[in-house]
C-alpha cells in the first residue's frame, strides 16, 4: 500500500514566504544603510572637499594681494632707483600747472592765474616745462633750449678757440686773480682752477658742436633727456657758461679801459660799486651762482650777450605793467635767435611751449 504524502511541506509553506519576506526586508535594509552610509561618506568627503577647496581659494587670494603689494612696492622702489633725474621735465598743459600751483583765493594767486590766461590765450603758450629749482635753473633752462633747438655757435665763438680762454686770460690779459674763480658749490679755488675750467669749457665746446650738427628734433630731444638727467655733466657746462660771461666782461672792460664803445648793459654793470671791474664781479656775483644765489637781472643781460641770444622773459608776478615782458639785452647787435622763459618771482625759471 502507498504511503500517504506528509502535510508537513504544507504547513511550512507561510513559514517559508514570511522568512523570504524577511530576507527581502533585510536586503533593503541593509542596501539602504549602505547607500546612507555611502551618502553620508560621500556628503562628507564633498563638504570636507569643498572646505579645503575654499579654504585653498582663501590662501590664494590672501597670497596674491600680499604679492600684489610686494610687486608693487619693488616697481615702485625700482622706478624710484632708476628713473632718469631730469632737470627740465616733459611739456605739462599751461592752464593745468596753473591750476595745481596756484589754488587760493589770495590776490597774488589770482594774479598768478590772470597771467597764466594772458600767456595762454593771448601769447599762444600752450605748454610748460618745469624746470629743477635751484641756483643753476636760469642757465639750464637758457641752455635746454639751445641743445634743444640745435642752435649755432656764437660768431665770436666761431672766431676763437674757447677752450684756450683760461689761459689767454691769464698769460696774455695777467688775470691772476682768476685762481680765486668757485665752482659753485663745490667753492674750488687754487692753481688747477685753469684746467678745471678748460674741462668744463672743452665740454661746453663738444656738446654744443653735437648737437648743433643733429638736424632730427626728436633725436635731440632724447639726447637732452640723457644729458639733463647727469647732474655732474650739468654743473661743468653751467660752469663753463659763468666763465664765458666772465670772459666778456674782461674783454668789454679792457676796451672799456681803451675809450671804446661798449654796450650800455656793461657801462651800468661797472658803475654798482660789487662790479665795478671783472675781479669784483666775480667775487661778489658769479661766484656765488650755482650755489646761494642764482643769475640776477643784470647777469641776463650778460648771458644773453655772451651767448648772442635774446632772451625773453614773462616775468608771471608783474602781470599788468610794462615789465611783464622783457628782454636780455634789450638791443641785440644782430638778428639773434630768440629764447623764451618765465618766472613766478625772478628768482625760478620755467620753459614756455608755443
Amino acid at each position: 500500500m502507498a504511503a500517504r504524502k506528509s502535510p508537513a511541506p504544507e504547513r511550512d509553506r507561510p513559514r517559508n514566504h514570511a522568512s523570504g519576506n524577511d530576507q527581502v526586508h533585510s536586503w533593503t535594509l541593509v542596501t539602504s544603510q549602505a547607500l546612507d552610509t555611502a551618502w553620508r561618506v560621500v556628503k562628507g568627503s564633498v563638504t570636507l572637499a569643498v572646505s579645503l577647496l575654499a579654504a585653498i581659494l582663501s590662501y590664494f587670494r590672501r597670497l596674491h594681494m600680499h604679492l600684489g603689494h610686494r610687486l608693487k612696492w619693488w616697481i615702485g622702489y625700482l622706478q624710484r632707483r632708476f628713473k632718469r633725474n631730469l632737470s627740465v621735465e616733459a611739456e605739462v598743459d599751461l592752464l593745468s600747472y596753473c591750476a595745481r600751483e596756484w589754488k587760493g583765493e589770495t590776490p597774488h594767486a589770482k594774479l598768478m592765474r590772470k597771467a597764466y590766461e594772458e600767456l595762454f590765450w593771448r601769447r599762444h603758450i600752450k605748454c610748460v616745462r618745469q624746470v629743477r629749482r635751484d641756483n643753476y635753473d636760469a642757465l639750464r633752462s637758457v641752455l635746454f633750449q639751445i641743445f634743444s633747438r640745435g642752435l649755432a655757435f656764437p660768431s665770436w665763438m666761431k672766431e676763437k678757440d674757447i677752450v684756450k680762454l683760461p689761459e689767454k686770460l691769464l698769460f696774455s690779459q695777467g688775470c691772476n686773480w682768476i685762481q680765486q674763480y668757485s665752482f659753485g658749490p663745490e667753492k674750488y679755488t687754487g692753481s688747477n682752477v685753469f684746467g678745471k675750467l678748460r674741462k668744463c669749457v672743452e665740454l661746453l665746446k663738444t656738446q654744443w658742436t653735437e648737437f648743433s650738427g643733429i638736424k632730427d628734433y626728436h633725436k635731440r630731444g632724447s639726447m637732452c633727456n640723457i644729458l639733463f638727467s647727469d647732474a655732474l655733466l650739468e654743473c661743468k657746462l653751467y660752469e663753463a657758461l659763468k666763465f664765458i660771461m666772465l670772459y666778456q666782461v674782461t674783454e668789454v672792460y679792457e676796451q672799456m679801459k681803451t675809450k671804446k664803445v661798449i654796450p650800455s648793459l656793461f657801462r651800468l654793470l661797472f658803475t654798482r660799486e660789487t662790479s665795478s671791474d671783472p675781479l669784483s664781479f666775480m667775487m661778489n656775483h658769479l661766484n656765488s651762482v650755482g650755489d646761494t644765489c642764482g643769475l640776477e637781472q643784470i647777469d641776463m643781460f650778460i648771458l644773453g650777450y655772451s651767448l648772442e641770444v635774446k632772451i625773453k622773459v614773462f616775468r608771471l608776478f608783474k602781470f599788468n605793467s610794462r615789465d611783464f615782458e622783457v628782454c636780455y639785452p634789450e638791443e641785440s647787435l644782430r638778428e639773434w635767435p630768440e629764447i623764451s622763459l618765465l618766472t613766478e618771482n625772478d628768482r625760478h625759471y620755467h620753459i614756455p611751449v608755443f
